[in-house]
């Protein structure tokens, strides 16, 4: 079957449920779209919020704070958040090849076997009790014990005891990270962990290409394609400018309103590898300027995206500062101060668009 961008674009929307969100929590979010990007901390807050109708930030936040959901590497050397049944089954498949990739990185930083072993256990022991350390604490304790933790080092030794399924990132305390101890778990055979992870992906996310399954998980294109070769039966085909995609056969309900304020780094931008089923060609340096790695919070519209937009928080408001591609419908404005008004709900503000 063949579809048109447009319907590619709702049909994610759908999917990813961003339209016709059934979420009463934070957990069933990230569950059902198995990880979520989660290196802009403020912007992926407000990801679970615009899947989570009715939702303040405080909430959000709180479901961190309590371990409800979970960040960590958990692909490609990136922060997502996890749930927590899904964090060991989901490192245990991803985290070999990023220690693998990292080793070069080892080198450079002289950190060796012994000295990632050694740090690794005093940041274990610091975090025993409950205690949920920054990172500038974390690093005190391993400068005051011999290992130096300057340039970044301090980061990869962090992240090596998180690959190590030992540790994972909580709440903020103000600038900084604070980290906590992840309580053992199990892992699963690897033929089972690549299709669990593929059905996630493709069922939350469809329309999607193996290549993008690829640059989303970062495994290799043969165990990317073996994970989706062991989910494809419960799975449809459709053909999309020339592309195979794949995604649930469940039927989509179309969005009343199908405008919507998404975040930097949602997963409806970075889920995929190839962005123009969403994205004009012309409009990509727009969201990502230069290609620098920062994405943008992004206007949709009919499942495009039709412009970018800003916050400034004030005392009692929040600015919403619109940069469009092209001009706005009258209609679309009026959903849009429907969207604001809901965003500025959720961050307990009142919204003003600029």
């Amino acid at each position: 079957m063949t579809v048109n961008k447009t319907s590619a674009g709702l049909r994610r929307l759908y999917h990813q449920r961003i339209s016709h969100p059934p979420f009463k929590d934070a957990s069933q979010v990230v569950a059902w779209l198995g990880a979520m990007q989660g290196q802009d901390y403020l912007g992926t807050k407000w990801a679970f919020g615009l899947r989570l109708p009715g939702s303040t930030e405080a909430a959000v936040e709180q479901a961190i704070v309590d371990g409800v959901v979970m960040r960590t590497w958990a692909m490609r050397g990136t922060l997502f958040f996890v749930a927590p049944p899904d964090i060991h089954w989901m490192l245990g498949l991803l985290a070999p090849r990023q220690i693998a990739g990292n080793k070069g990185r080892y080198r450079e930083l002289e950190l060796d076997d012994s000295t990632l072993s050694r740090s690794t256990q005093l940041i274990v022991e610091a975090l025993q009790d409950g205690k949920h350390l920054s990172r500038p604490e974390l690093f005190t304790i391993l400068e005051a014990n011999g290992i130096s933790t300057a340039g970044q080092r301090g980061v990869f030794m962090l992240q090596r005891a998180g690959l190590e399924r030992l540790i994972y990132q909580g709440e903020m305390r103000g600038k900084d990270t604070t980290f906590h101890i992840l309580k053992a778990g199990q892992t699963l055979p690897r033929d089972e962990a690549l299709a669990k992870l593929a059905e996630r992906y493709f069922v939350s996310r469809g329309p999607a290409t193996l290549a993008d399954f690829v640059n989303w998980s970062g495994l290799p294109i043969t165990e990317a394609r073996a994970g989706l070769e062991s989910v494809k039966s419960q799975l449809i085909e459709e053909v999309i400018n020339g592309q195979t995609f794949w995604l649930s056969p469940e039927k989509h309900q179309h969005p009343e309103h199908t405008l919507y304020l998404l975040p930097g780094f949602d997963e409806y931008i970075l889920g995929y590898k190839d962005r123009t089923s969403v994205v004009e060609p012309q409009f990509l340096d727009a969201i990502c300027p230069g290609g620098n790695g920062i994405f943008k919070p992004t206007i949709v519209s009919d499942g495009q995206v039709v412009g970018i937009w800003a916050r400034t928080l004030k005392k009692k408001t929040v600015e919403i500062i619109l940069e469009p591609f092209t001009s706005l419908s009258s209609h679309e404005m009026e959903v849009i101060a429907e969207r604001a008004a809901e965003f500025g709900s959720y961050l307990g503000l009142e919204a003003v668009i600029k």
